[in-house]
């Protein structure tokens, strides 16, 4: 059975690597932290149907809305929004609930930095869940070697030019966002009244710009490969239909985690946690528990 939770619960503030982050907290004090990190376009409320499950199986939760988004800080220029800043603040975080260890869900953007936060701080990572996302060192080479997938990709090359994409995704109330969520997902999984609530954490000052900070930071520090695998257990939750991105991608970030495994699920797109909340969140507390 889905759950959801109501997106104006009150959240918590963290000083976290410099700047302030907001998010929401859930389940027992003293319970092992599970940090989830969105997406773009989301905010931490891309969680709504996983938030309530975790905490009531005894995890803390904490859902945060990340540097550039929704109610968190927004620094200027994109190199605040590098992969390394981006794992010191997930870092940071866990520190700030008091956690010397944590483990990470992360879903597109969020989990390419769980990815690298995993792989920068095995030590501080003891589970590692990344859903329709590749680790950031292999996704250069693969579209290289697979131009279908550099197609898939384009988009990421005009997020990086200077104000022109604030100017066409703002536009008419932000219409080219919402079709863009509407025509890569199933029917039915952004109703009107969740699109709203998306638009109100866009239309906040700086947060398109922030979050677009994101793309425009990958030229500026690209990933290298590393070597080292990551030694902690992984699981890659993937929607096979994803419009985004190439199921090669997620078999090549695997590669680097022999103690990784994967879950497809066949009529999902890249909004899998949204569409099949009921098979990620079984998955989710199995793999956590485990």
């Amino acid at each position: 059975m889905v759950h959801t939770i109501d997106p104006h619960t009150p959240g918590i503030h963290l000083k976290v690597n410099g700047i302030t982050l907001h998010g929401i907290e859930a389940g027992p004090k003293d319970g092992p932290l599970v940090i989830l990190l969105h997406g773009f376009p989301e905010f931490w409320w891309g969680w709504r149907y996983q938030i309530e499950p975790l905490a009531k199986a005894g995890f803390r939760v904490l859902a945060p809305d990340q540097r550039g988004y929704n109610l968190s800080d927004k620094p200027e220029g994109r190199r605040a929004y590098d992969l390394d800043t981006l794992a010191q603040d997930v870092i940071g975080l866990s520190e700030a609930l008091g956690y010397g260890t944590c483990s990470l869900v992360g879903h597109d953007w969020g989990g390419l930095a769980a990815w690298w936060t995993a792989s920068r701080h095995p030590d501080r990572i003891e589970r590692l869940v990344a859903i329709n996302a590749p680790h950031p060192a292999i996704a250069g080479d693969y579209m290289r070697r697979h131009p279908s997938q550099m197609l898939r990709s384009s988009y990421i090359g005009f997020f990086q030019l200077p104000y022109l994409p604030e100017f066409l995704l703002s536009a008419q109330g932000y219409r080219s966002l919402k079709r863009a969520l509407r025509r890569t997902s199933r029917s039915g999984t952004f109703p009107e009244a969740d699109l709203a609530e998306y638009e109100k954490a866009w239309s906040r000052p700086g947060a398109l710009t922030g979050m677009l900070d994101w793309y425009r930071a990958l030229p500026f520090r690209p990933p290298h490969r590393s070597l080292a695998q990551l030694a902690m257990p992984v699981l890659a939750i993937w929607g096979m239909q994803d419009r985004f991105l190439e199921f090669g991608l997620c078999e090549q970030s695997l590669a680097l985690c022999p103690r990784g495994r994967t879950l497809p699920v066949s009529q999902a797109t890249h909004w899998v946690h949204l569409e099949e909340a009921d098979t990620v969140n079984g998955a989710l507390l199995d793999f956590l528990k485990s």
